[in-house]
């Protein structure tokens, strides 16, 4: 089944620990809306806020977030889908849609040798 990278943004700065009582219920339902759909997730991860950072350009490192932005990554998620239409219809259910939003990729795959 096809894989794919679902990012989870927060609006700036984004506390991960930092939960409405209403995001808390919708992530309670979400993995049984994940199955309903013939999804799976795989593994995902929290991030701790932007501001523990640290960027590197070349051989510049900095310490914060790299750039300003009204939203950052506060987490993402591998999610098996049996299509991009199915791994969007799940991610349009993340309790991340109520403050921020997500993005869905579909993971590189190498081509067959």
């Amino acid at each position: 089944m096809p894989q794919y990278g679902v990012l989870i943004f927060s609006p700036a700065p984004a506390d991960p620990m930092a939960l409405s009582p209403e995001y808390i219920a919708a992530l309670e339902t979400y993995p049984a809306q994940i199955e309903e759909l013939g999804g799976k997730a795989i593994t995902g991860f929290a991030l701790q806020p932007s501001t523990t950072a640290t960027a590197i350009r070349g051989d510049v490192v900095t310490d914060g977030p790299f750039i300003e932005a009204k939203e950052v990554v506060a987490g993402f998620f591998v999610l098996e889908a049996p299509s991009l239409e199915v791994a969007v219809e799940i991610a349009k259910l993340n309790p991340a849609t109520i403050e921020g939003g997500v993005e869905v990729r579909p993971l590189f795959e190498p081509p067959a040798a």
